[in-house]
This record gives structure tokens, C-alpha cells and sequence, in this order.
């Protein structure tokens, strides 16, 4: 080999160690693959009157008007705020902020005491673009939890605030380089547990490919997006999962009918299809129409070298909040009724039979739409003209003890079974 040839193998060898010194995430996680974990979806976005934030009752509203469907069990939470909701035994029901860290903390510790093997924080192009700093306390917090309580977590950005008025995705990579530099998610301090995938840390983009939303996907930027996540130097080498529609597959229904879609999908890595509203347990044979969609999904991504996860919930409500919103349309209480676990559990099953290898779960603390696993309320109070969702009798903990049954079904430490389990 010539001097010449040396030299420029020289300059290739120290510019490919340059790039990799460059990185600034960790490889070092807990959480290697998100195959054989379910996680959750965490929104954080809670607050109550009293909470330092200046929020005036945020989420529960009061007793002619409310943004949740469920009430929490605040039994257990280090601080607590009165509401203007009376229990029936007439003292004030309380609420939780989740800008208080003992909130956060608490409900780390539940994922780790049931099983819950982590969550996707949720952080939405409106928090990003206001630099809105309790959302980043927020992520602060559970960040340290996280590390805490060995649990995986992962950032999911949702586009839900983009504007179709010229604005892009460029903000969400400046705001990804801000949690890397500032809070450095992909290196936690003590325990690292950002969740990877194929030895990557995994960053999701929510809200691609419906036709309700006010952007159009073509000029917001996405391409640009993804390229940043999965090849920058610095802070890319990430592992990117789109979340779209239920039927991205057939670009029809719930979702555009634009083929550019699945361009983007194929630019991924992991596919996340909403699926909260789109089955119940309530329709005849919905469970066979999730197993065929279930399967042929997992088809099309394994044809393009997509991994597939599905999401799963556990019912879905939204009296209090369309009453505001759809006055002449107003949805009953329960509209897809949990019906004690059973129609969650359907879609672990059906999901996992059909060949899923990881789960997400729609959502850990979502109360506004009455999907939440967390602790709920079986005797919530009642206002003047508001009404929730109880737990049908079972333990306020059922759901976060369910989800931890289907952890251990990808661990392979229990069988899969169609009956639903009882807690001895």
C-alpha cells in the first residue's frame, strides 16, 4: 500500500471514530429491543389548582363541566389537591398534579410493582413550539424515576398542535438536541433504561397519515425529520416509530388516501397503528377483525423490515369532554365499556396470537378519554351534570395488574390464554 493509499485510509479510519465519539447517547441501556416488553403511553399533562404551575383547574373542571371521564385513586399520592366534587360521603374529592415529582415517582414505582415494563412520554408539538418548561419538568422527573425504578422509557413526539400555516418539524429537532443536551435522556445519570431497539434508541413521531389533522405530510418536513433522527452524527442513530392510523394499510377509513404515506413508513423502523375507538368489545366478531388486521399488518411490515407493535386500551370514554366540544352530539358515559377487563384482555390475546412480540398500551394516565391503566376510582363523585366511569367492581389497581399479566405472557414466563386471569 502507498503512502497516498495509507494516508487517505488514515483520514476514512479517525473520521469514522470521530463520528462515533460524536454521539451523545449512551449505548448502555437496561433495555436493549423493545421485543418481549409492553409499554404505555404517559401524557403528563394533569395539573391542579395549587400545583406552583398557575393552572386553574386544568383537568377536572368542576361540577357542570369536566375534561376527564375517570377519576383517579388518589389514595396513595404524597399530595393531593381539593376539587369542587363532592364523594358521597360529602367531603371534597381530590385530585393529583403531575407537576408534582412525588407523582411521577409514584407512578413509576406501580409500573415496577406490577410489571409494567415502561412508558413513551408524550411530548406535543404545542409544548415544543411554546418551550412550555413544566412539560419539561415534567420529563425531568420521570426521567429519574425511570432510573429509579429500573423501568424503560422513550420520548414519542405528537404533531397534535401543528399548524397547516407553514409550520414544519424542524422545531422537534431543535427540541430533540435540547433533551439530549440539557436533560440527556439517552444518558440518564445512575441506570440507563432509554428504551432501544436493534441497539438504537428509539424515537417515535405520533400523528402521521390522518385525515383530521391540519398539515398536510407532504410539506411539513417529515422527510427531513427522520433523516435527522436515524443519521446525524451527534444525535441521530435513533431508532424512529411512526405512529399512523389504523388502516395506513389500505389508506382508506380512518386514514388519507395518499400512497406517500407508506413512503414514510418504509423511511422507519417500528409501526405504531392507533387503534382507541377503532374496535369494542361490544361489536360482533371486532376481535376477529383485529386478529386478520393484526395479521396482515404484520405481513406487509415484515415484507418491508418494519417491526410491528400493536395498541391495545382498555375502553374508552368521552361524556364529560364531548359535551363541550359536540354539544348536540354528546357521547354516552363508558361508550366502549372495559367490561371488567375483558375486552382489554381480548386484544392482548388476540393480538399476541396472531404474532405480535410487543405491545403498546393506550394509555398509562389518559383519564380525559377514560383509557388510563393506572389506579381508578370505582366510587367517583358525581357533579351537577358531569358523570365517570367506575371500575366495575374491580380492584382500583385491575388494569395496571392485567397489563403486567400480558408482560409476562412476551416473557414467556406464563402461557397464553384466552380466559381472562384471576387474581388468587
Amino acid at each position: 500500500m502507498n503512502l497516498k493509499k495509507i494516508a487517505v485510509f488514515m483520514l476514512y479510519g479517525f473520521s469514522v471514530l470521530n463520528l462515533q465519539a460524536q454521539s451523545k447517547h449512551s449505548k448502555e441501556t437496561l433495555y436493549p429491543s423493545y421485543k418481549g416488553l409492553v409499554m404505555a403511553g404517559y401524557q403528563g399533562w394533569f395539573r391542579a389548582e395549587g400545583d406552583g404551575t398557575g393552572s386553574k383547574r386544568f383537568a377536572y373542571g368542576n361540577e357542570n363541566l369536566s375534561n376527564i371521564d375517570m377519576w383517579p385513586d388518589v389514595s396513595e399520592y404524597k399530595v393531593t389537591y381539593p376539587t369542587p366534587f363532592k364523594l358521597k360521603n360529602g367531603q371534597a374529592a381530590k385530585f393529583f398534579s403531575s407537576h408534582d415529582k412525588s407523582t411521577v415517582d409514584l407512578h413509576f414505582k406501580w409500573m415496577q410493582e406490577y410489571g409494567v415494563d415502561g412508558v413513551f412520554m408524550q411530548r406535543f408539538f404545542s409544548n415544543v413550539k411554546d418551550k412550555d418548561q413544566a412539560s419539561v419538568t415534567i420529563l425531568k422527573n420521570a426521567f429519574e424515576a425511570a432510573s429509579k425504578y429500573d423501568r424503560a422509557i422513550a420520548l414519542m413526539y405528537d404533531l397534535s398542535g401543528l399548524k397547516a400555516s407553514g409550520e414544519d418539524c424542524s422545531a422537534i429537532i431543535e427540541d430533540w438536541k435540547r433533551m439530549v443536551d440539557e436533560l440527556k435522556i439517552t444518558n440518564q445519570a445512575g441506570k440507563k433504561t432509554y428504551l432501544h431497539h436493534n441497539g438504537k434508541p428509539v424515537v417515535t413521531i405520533w400523528g402521521v397519515g390522518f385525515p383530521d389533522r391540519p398539515y398536510n405530510i407532504r410539506n411539513i418536513g417529515l422527510e427531513r425529520l427522520i433523516d435527522f433522527l436515524k443519521n446525524d452524527p451527534v444525535y441521530g442513530g435513533c431508532a424512529v416509530m411512526l405512529g399512523v392510523p389504523t388502516s395506513w394499510r389500505n389508506l382508506n377509513a380512518d386514514c388519507i388516501n395518499d400512497p406517500y404515506l407508506h413512503e414514510l413508513i418504509k423511511k422507519g423502523d417500528l409501526l405504531l397503528p392507533w387503534t382507541v375507538q377503532r374496535y369494542s368489545g361490544l361489536l360482533h366478531n371486532d376481535m376477529e377483525r383485529l386478529r386478520d388486521n393484526t395479521v396482515d399488518d404484520i405481513k406487509w411490515c415484515k415484507e418491508n423490515k418494519i417491526d410491528y407493535v400493536p395498541c391495545i386500551y382498555p375502553g374508552f370514554s368521552w361524556h364529560n369532554l364531548s359535551k363541550q366540544e359536540f354539544p348536540d352530539d354528546v357521547k354516552p358515559v363508558g361508550s366502549i365499556p372495559r367490561q371488567g377487563g375483558r375486552f382489554f384482555w381480548q386484544q392482548i390475546v388476540t393480538t399476541l396470537n396472531a404474532g405480535a412480540t410487543m405491545l403498546y398500551v393506550a394509555m398509562f394516565d389518559e383519564v380525559n378519554e377514560g383509557t388510563a391503566i393506572f389506579k381508578g376510582s370505582d366510587t367517583p363523585p358525581q357533579g351537577n351534570s358531569v358523570a365517570f366511569i367506575d371500575m366495575d367492581g374491580k380492584p382500583s389497581d385491575h388494569y395496571l395488574w392485567l397489563t403486567g399479566e400480558a408482560a409476562k405472557i412476551l416473557r414467556n414466563e406464563k402461557p397464553l390464554s384466552f380466559k381472562i386471569p384471576e387474581r388468587h
